[in-house]
């Protein structure tokens, strides 16, 4: 069985592979349904990008700011460089769709936008996580700050790729 880009195998289907909502979707109504739902979750994920970068945007000019020793420099560049990566990770596919509107290439949108999702889920992890170091380290040092990364990254990498991974196994597509 071949799992829809973009959705989670399993997630629309009944266990024997049918989809209860449309058992007899052909596959133009699959690709512009699976963009749909992409173009959903990408929204969800678009606010919370935006706005932390916009955060990392505004913080050298705090008062504050001046006093980060290198090592949070470092840190700070680094996290500001991946969340400008995944917005543009996560905006990509408004622009495949809009720059290849009517052009016959929903497939080829819908795949490559399916891992720029992906990909970008994984950017703000890494942004989400670099955020809480720096926030962490500034208010309460080490290792407190390094306790407090591990926890945040290791929560997004059991709800966003292991309890997903483990579904997929259990029905025999991992």
């Amino acid at each position: 069985m071949t799992s829809d880009p973009g959705l989670a195998p399993g997630a629309d289907k009944n266990q024997d592979g049918t989809n209860p909502a449309e058992p007899d979707e052909d596959e133009h109504t699959k690709l512009t349904r699976n963009l749909n739902e992409l173009l959903q979750e990408l929204r969800v994920m678009q606010t919370g990008v935006q706005i932390l970068t916009g955060f990392l945007l505004t913080l050298p000019f705090t008062g504050k700011f001046g006093e980060i020793d290198t090592q949070e420099q470092v840190v700070y560049l680094a996290t500001l460089a991946v969340s400008v990566i995944t917005t543009a990770l996560i905006v990509s596919p408004v622009a495949f769709h809009r720059n290849l509107f009517r052009q016959g290439e929903r497939e080829w949108i819908v795949e490559s936008a399916n891992h720029a999702a992906r990909y970008g889920l994984a950017g703000l992890a890494l942004t989400m996580s670099g955020v809480v170091w720096l926030v962490f380290d500034v208010v309460a040092g080490a290792p407190t700050s390094f306790v407090a990364t591990a926890a945040a990254a290791g929560l997004f990498l059991v709800l966003w790729g292991v309890l997903p991974a483990v579904r997929r196994a259990r029905f025999g597509e991992g």
